[in-house]
Parts: structure tokens; C-alpha cells; sequence
């Protein structure tokens, strides 16, 4: 797979790095991939005596990142932070951002980054090399959230907040589930234990599909880029998904729900099972099946094999172009301090990134099911690694649902699915 030279730009001298960002133009740890790109690597120390204002570019402000610019300005460091919302959900804002990225633009000193970003962004050298200061927090973060700021074997980004996968379940209908095939077998026998998934055609049913392929030993692409969704695994999950769609243990019309919509499927009483992100929590106690709903981590496949979710979330990368890039690392020091860590989760239901959290005695007081939702993000894998990783997501969830939606065969949505990867890798 060929990869786009790294834009003029970002190829700078140590002295050029040092004087114009303090920076360091080599990576301070673990060998340099022959895809990525020469950037400046972030030193740490350089938000010691920081000052000046930080502009954080994002998707729209849920109250998280209004927390985050007024807490941390309260801190009156010298470095003043503000928060700028350049789209309202994920694609418009990823639009706006590399419009920004492209032109140069020097108007945003941090991006608030999907985890799918990284690979894409890292092979442009939009953003600087953070493998230093990862270094610096990487004894309080979760390993697998590392994973989504990894690329080439250096790191893009901070981990911000992270996000799993988490099946509630009605503790009234249904028993605690054991492994997918269980519950299946179990949703087919009344209607009112059926699953509802994520399955309309969009980056939700490429999550609800890795999680079971991921289960299976099933992968997407290897570390090389070769194209291996074309397995036995595959095969497997996308025949369950199909029986259980059949046979009424999946919901049908999940194949019209994204989040929301399965969720107010859930909450009506109509299913017994909800494969849903953990910020549901909140909504669904706040209904009639509230009280019967218990929460687990995603099962396993089957019984020969292990538990997998699919990690969301956000990371926060310092541009190339960053003005201010001294204050930009004092407040991702502080975005994934112990302390804030702690206040997105009790005020915001974002699950954080800081181990240690999920182990606090008020933040398990307040939210019940943050064992479970811990377990879930330590056995979690991140999405396919690929600068065309959104091409690659339609490729997945345009031919699943071919399949899942009887419109075509296994075998054949298997193989066209190989086919559309490859083609997609071949556009970068």
C-alpha cells in the first residue's frame, strides 16, 4: 500500500523543532515505521511555565468540554483555554478538521479525535508525534486505549475518554448472558427476550459485527494491511447474525436502529437483551425498564472462545500547526489527571481512560456498573488501523448488510467485502 509523502510542512530540522515548537524531531522511543511521516516530537517538559490561550477544535459540546476549559482554567496556570466547535456530530466535524489540517490552518492548537483519526491523520502528519508524553502518562492508562493512538509504532495522540460496548439485559426475563450462541438460543424462545442491536447500514453495525468477529479470532486486516476478513470467522458470525435475524432472536427492525433507536426499543419493553455504549446507562434507569435492567460486559462467541468489545471514544492530538503547543500539553495533562478523569465519569458518563477511576469507591457508589464496563474496555480492540479506515468501515457494514438483510449469500457478501477493502486500500 503506498502512502502520500508527508506534506513540506511538517518535515522540520531539531533546531527548526526546538526553537519553533519545543519540540524534538526524532522519536524518543520504539523504532519509526517507514510509513510515518518526520513531525515534531512533543517533549513534556515544555508545559512547565506554559502560557497563552489554547483553542480545542470538536465536535459538539455535551457539557464535557466546557467542563474541561473551565476546570482547567480555574487552575490559573498562566494558560487559558477555550473550547471551539467546528461540526455537530462525527463526520462533520472530522470535514471541518481536515479542511483546517489542509490549508495549514494554525486556528486550532488541539483536536478532540475520533479513535478511528489516528491512522489517517499520523500518515498526513497533521498531528505532532506524542510518544514522549504518552511515555510520561502511560503507568495510569488503560493499555488497550493506547492502542488507538498508536501508528507505524509511535503515538498520535493522548487517550481522552474511551468507550465499550456493554450488554444490558432484563434480569426479570433473561439469565446473565455466557456467550452470544446462549443468548440467541434464549431470545428465540419468546419474543419478549429478543435482541436489539445496532444494524442499520452505518458505523454502528461495522462495531456490532468486530465485536463478534473479534470474539471468533476473526480480523479485518493484519498488521501489514493484508486483507484477512476473508475467513472461516467471518463466515460464522455473519451466519449466526442472519439465523438469529430469521429466526426472530434478533429484532428485525434493528436493521433500521442506530443507537437511539435501539435503545427506545429497549426501554419499551419489547426485548430482553440491549448491545448498547455505557452513557445509555443513564437514559434507560430513567424508564419503566430500569429497574429490572442489570448490565455485563459483551460475552464471548462461544463457548471456545473469548469475550471482545470494539474501543470508541476520544484522544486529543496537538496539530503540527499548533501556535501554542507548550500550553496545548498542560491542558492534556490535565484532561487525563486523576482528577478530571474522575469528573467526566461522575458528572459527564464518559468512560475514562485513567485505570485507577474505575476503581474509586464514589465513581462505583454513583454508577453501579463500572466493574462491568471496566472489564469491557480491558478486553477491547481497537478498529482496523488504516489511514482509509472509513472506506474500509463502509466496506464492512455496506456487505454485512447485504447479508444479514437476506439481500445477498454468505459466501458472496464475504467475498465482495474482501474485495471493497482491497479496493479501498488502493486509494491511498
Amino acid at each position: 500500500m503506498q502512502l502520500r509523502r508527508a506534506p513540506a510542512w511538517a518535515v522540520l530540522t531539531t533546531t527548526a523543532a526546538i526553537t519553533l515548537t519545543g519540540c524534538v524531531s526524532a522519536p524518543a522511543t520504539g523504532p519509526v515505521g517507514e510509513h510515518a511521516p518526520e513531525v515534531p516530537v512533543l517533549d513534556p517538559a515544555i508545559a512547565d511555565g506554559a502560557s497563552g490561550d489554547v483553542t480545542i477544535c470538536g465536535n459538539k459540546d455535551n457539557g464535557t468540554y466546557t467542563k474541561l476549559t473551565e476546570s482547567f482554567n480555574a487552575k490559573r496556570t498562566g494558560v487559558t483555554a477555550h473550547y471551539l466547535e467546528i461540526g455537530q456530530d462525527t463526520d462533520s466535524t472530522r470535514t471541518q478538521a481536515i479542511q483546517r489540517l489542509e490549508g495549514g490552518s494554525h486556528g486550532c492548537d488541539i483536536y478532540v479525535m475520533d479513535v478511528t483519526w489516528t491512522s489517517e491523520w499520523a500518515a498526513q502528519g497533521w498531528v505532532q508525534d506524542h510518544s514522549r508524553l504518552v511515555e510520561e502518562h502511560r503507568a495510569d492508562l488503560i493499555p488497550s486505549t493506547l492502542e488507538t493512538v498508536r501508528y507505524d509504532d509511535r503515538y498520535w495522540a493522548v487517550p481522552f475518554f474511551t468507550n465499550a460496548g456493554l450488554l444490558f439485559y432484563r434480569e426479570d426475563r433473561v439469565p446473565p448472558p455466557t456467550t452470544w450462541e446462549q443468548v440467541y438460543a434464549n431470545a428465540a424462545t419468546d419474543e419478549s427476550h429478543k435482541v436489539e442491536m445496532q444494524a442499520k447500514r452505518y458505523e454502528g453495525l461495522t462495531v456490532n459485527f468486530l465485536e463478534m468477529l473479534y470474539s471468533a479470532g476473526g480480523s479485518v486486516i493484519d498488521e501489514q494491511g493484508t486483507v484477512t476478513i476473508d475467513s472461516p470467522q467471518t463466515r460464522a458470525v455473519l451466519t449466526k447474525l442472519t439465523e438469529a435475524l430469521d429466526n426472530g432472536a434478533v429484532d428485525r427492525a434493528s436493521l433500521t436502529y442506530d443507537e437511539d433507536g435501539g435503545r427506545r426499543a429497549y426501554e419499551s419493553g419489547r426485548a430482553g437483551y440491549l448491545r448498547q455504549w455505557p452513557s445509555a446507562h443513564a437514559q434507560i434507569v430513567q424508564t419503566g425498564a430500569g429497574p429490572h435492567t442489570a448490565v455485563a460486559p459483551l460475552p464471548a462467541f462461544d463457548e471456545h472462545s473469548e469475550p471482545a468489545a470494539v474501543l470508541g471514544g476520544w484522544n486529543l492530538g496537538i496539530a503540527t500547526e499548533a501556535d501554542n503547543p507548550a500550553g496545548a500539553v498542560a491542558v492534556v495533562d490535565y484532561a487525563t489527571s486523576a482528577e478530571f478523569q474522575k469528573t467526566i465519569i461522575m458528572e459527564h458518563s464518559q468512560a475514562p481512560v485513567h485505570a485507577a477511576t474505575y476503581d474509586d469507591p464514589e465513581v462505583i457508589a454513583e454508577l453501579p456498573f463500572v466493574p462491568q464496563l471496566k472489564q469491557s474496555v480491558l478486553s477491547a480492540k481497537p478498529r482496523p488501523k488504516s489511514p482509509v479506515y472509513a472506506q474500509l468501515s463502509r466496506a464492512i457494514y455496506k456487505n454485512v448488510y447485504q447479508v444479514i438483510s437476506g439481500q445477498t449469500d454468505v459466501d458472496s457478501g464475504v467475498r465482495k467485502m474482501a474485495e471493497d477493502i482491497r479496493t479501498a486500500q488502493e486509494t491511498f
